[in-house]
């Protein structure tokens, strides 16, 4: 995993800055959500994995699939790809190139996993909350986890704070037995 991050890195800084100088932020999200789910797919990866397929026919076979979502920046950016053999990177550029896009945009996305669903009252407290403690707009989400007992699981950013009630069992849990 960290190897892909490091690998994916160069390129992601690369699109992000292209995006930034022309401001088409949100057109190369798009072009890279679309290029990194077309990857995904078995028949696309069978053919970027396939020896018998060019480098050359790799990108032009992507580009074929992405077609109406790309630009001629895309195209060469997955020309580029292809000739370094690292179309198969595409899943994690796009997620650090969004990382990057967030942090420019003052946006923190949080997930807020639940017992039971939140109320309005409660979300925009969380809302507040986050908002004065990470100084960023917040884009939340929620999810309700039967597995929680109650209380709540918030992931923000690469922080994750634990205030379930299971989280708390199981702290207990871990010290009991420590002792």
């Amino acid at each position: 995993m960290a190897e892909l991050a490091t690998l994916a890195r160069p390129y992601a800084n690369a699109v992000f800055d292209i995006a930034s100088e022309r401001e088409a932020l949100d057109r190369w999200s798009r072009m890279l959500t679309v290029a990194a789910a077309a990857v995904a797919e078995p028949t696309v990866q069978a053919m970027i994995e396939s020896p018998a397929v060019t480098d050359a026919q790799k990108a032009h076979g992507l580009i074929d699939v992405v077609r109406d979502e790309l630009d001629d920046a895309g195209r060469r950016f997955l020309h580029t790809l292809a000739a370094n053999k690292r179309l198969t990177l595409l899943p994690e550029i796009g997620t650090q190139f969004e990382a990057l896009k967030a942090e420019a945009e003052r946006v923190l996305d949080v997930e807020i996993a639940s017992a039971v669903p939140l109320s309005n009252d409660e979300l925009d407290r969380f809302t507040d909350a986050l908002k004065s403690r990470y100084e960023r707009d917040i884009q939340l989400s929620t999810v309700v986890d039967g597995d929680l007992i109650g209380g709540a699981v918030v992931r923000a950013g690469d922080t994750v704070v634990d205030g379930s009630v299971r989280g708390k069992l199981d702290k207990l849990a871990e010290s009991l037995t420590r002792t």
